[in-house]
C-alpha cells in the first residue's frame, strides 16, 4: 500500500477547508506528515487513513483523523508551548502535537499502551514527547503549568487538577459527558473563571481511574 498517497488523499478529502473546514496550515502539514499507519496494529494498517477510528487493543481506539485534526486546530498550539495530553492511546495525537509545540507530556492509564506508545514515538523520532503510565485525572503536577491541555477520553466533569495545572490564559480541549451524550469543549482559563464553549458532539471512551470514582 502507498501510505504517502493515502495520507495525502486523507488530508484533501477528509480535512481541508473545502471538505471539513480544517484550515490551519501547520495542522494540515502535521496530518500530512505523521505516519498514522505506524500507530495502529498491523492488521488494521490498510485502514489507517480511512475516515474512522480504529481499535488499538485494551478496549481503546485511535480517533478518526478528522477528530484529531479538529481538536488540534481548536487547541491553537504554538511553537514555544508545553502541552499536556491525557490519554496517550497509540501515541498518534502526541506525534501530531510534537511538530507543533516545544514539548508534549502524555499520560496513559493502560500500562501496555503507554509502553508501546513510548517505544513507537521514540522509534519514529519524536524526541520532545514524554510518556508515562498514570491516572490522567490527576495530571502531571511536577511538570505544570501547561500552556494547553488536550484530553482524549471523556470524564463526566472537568477534572479540577487539570484546571489547576493550566496556565492563566491557557486552553483546554476536552470531551465531557456520558457515553451517548458527550460534547467536546474548548475551555479558556481567565482568573477564577473558566470560559466554556461547546464545539462538537463526540463519542470518546470514558475516562477511568479517579474520574470513575468521583
Amino acid at each position: 500500500m502507498d501510505y504517502n498517497r493515502a495520507r495525502t488523499r486523507m488530508v484533501a478529502e477528509q480535512l481541508s477547508a473545502s471538505t471539513r473546514g480544517i484550515s490551519n496550515p501547520a495542522v494540515l502539514e502535521a496530518m500530512a506528515t505523521v505516519p498514522r499507519h505506524e500507530f495502529v496494529p498491523a492488521q488494521f494498517r490498510r485502514y489507517a487513513y480511512d475516515d474512522r477510528p480504529l481499535p488499538i487493543g485494551y478496549a481503546q481506539t485511535i480517533s478518526q483523523p478528522y477528530v484529531v485534526a479538529f481538536m488540534t486546530e481548536k487547541l491553537e498550539p504554538q511553537a514555544n508551548e508545553r502541552v499536556l495530553e491525557i490519554g496517550t492511546g497509540s501515541g498518534y495525537q502526541a506525534a501530531i502535537l510534537a511538530g507543533l509545540v516545544s514539548a508534549v507530556y502524555s499520560i496513559e492509564i493502560v500500562e501496555p499502551l503507554a509502553v508501546r506508545a513510548q517505544g513507537d514515538l521514540a522509534r519514529l523520532g519524536y524526541g520532545n514527547v514524554s510518556v508515562r503510565h498514570g491516572d490522567g485525572y490527576l495530571g502531571w503536577p511536577e511538570a505544570a503549568p501547561f500552556d494547553a491541555i488536550i484530553v482524549t477520553c471523556a470524564p463526566d466533569h472537568v477534572p479540577q487538577p487539570l484546571i489547576d495545572q493550566l496556565k492563566e490564559g491557557g486552553r483546554m480541549v476536552i470531551p465531557v459527558g456520558e457515553l451517548d451524550d458527550q460534547n467536546l469543549y474548548l475551555l479558556r482559563k481567565r482568573g477564577k473563571a473558566l470560559q466554556r464553549e461547546a464545539i462538537l458532539p463526540v463519542r470518546f471512551v470514558p475516562m477511568t481511574g479517579t474520574a470513575s470514582r468521583r
